[in-house]
């Protein structure tokens, strides 16, 4: 049982890295200069999409390593 939580625990972090990565960036950046930063501020329903799946591959990484950390599976 302990090697399925591990399987599902390593599978969750590489996607936890990819999810994360294809965040967009939240700085203001070179735009905050002229006050254009404020112009590219909403947020795409693809972003919610992508924030609700992060949140979710996070919760499952968290509870696997709950679950081993514990030794609750054995």
């Amino acid at each position: 049982m302990a090697n399925i939580i591990w399987a599902i625990e390593t599978a969750a972090a590489l996607l936890l890295i990819v999810l994360i990565l294809l965040h967009s960036p939240k700085g203001d950046g070179i735009a905050g200069i002229g006050g254009a930063s404020h112009v590219f501020a909403s947020q795409k329903s693809a972003e919610k999409g992508l924030n609700k799946l992060t949140g979710i591959v996070c919760a499952v990484f968290i509870i696997c390593t709950f679950l081993l950390g514990f030794g609750i599976v054995k």
